[in-house]
Order: C-alpha cells, then sequence, then structure tokens
C-alpha cells in the first residue's frame, strides 16, 4: 500500500475508474456480442457504433481499439 498521500488519493481513484471503465466496457462487449449473433446485422451496425464510439469517449477502449472494432464489424456485416 501507499505510503504517500499523493500516492494513496492516486489509488483511490485508480479504484473508480476501473469500475467505470469495467461497466463500459462490459456494455460494449455486450454490443458487439449482440451484433455478432444478430441475423440482422447491417440495422444494429448504428448502435453498435455508437456504443463503440461511447466507449473510446469515456476511454475505456483506445481510439484505435475503437476503429478496429468498428472496422472488424462492418466487414462481418457487408459478409452475410
Amino acid at each position: 500500500m501507499a505510503n504517500i498521500k499523493s500516492a494513496e488519493k492516486r489509488a483511490r481513484q485508480t479504484v473508480g475508474r476501473q469500475a467505470r471503465n469495467k461497466v463500459t466496457r462490459s456494455k460494449l462487449r455486450s454490443a458487439v456480442k449482440k451484433h455478432r449473433l444478430s441475423e440482422a446485422q447491417a440495422e444494429l451496425i448504428p448502435q453498435t457504433h455508437s456504443q463503440i464510439d461511447r466507449a473510446w469517449k469515456k476511454g475505456a477502449i483506445h481510439k484505435n481499439a475503437a476503429a478496429r472494432y468498428k472496422s472488424r464489424l462492418a466487414k462481418a456485416a457487408a459478409k452475410k
């Protein structure tokens, strides 16, 4: 455990951030899974892209990871 006051504060902040990011990433993964299992993938693209962009905007995932998710989903939707 941290001994310095500022390090203790950073540890507390990290716990809060991890909890927020966990919720956001969970929602993102659920949306992606729902999209992949759906028969009508083309209709779900806007909602799924919105969840991906939201996760990126909140800092839960990296910008390139968001682009990769979107690219792969679009490629899979075009294939079907």
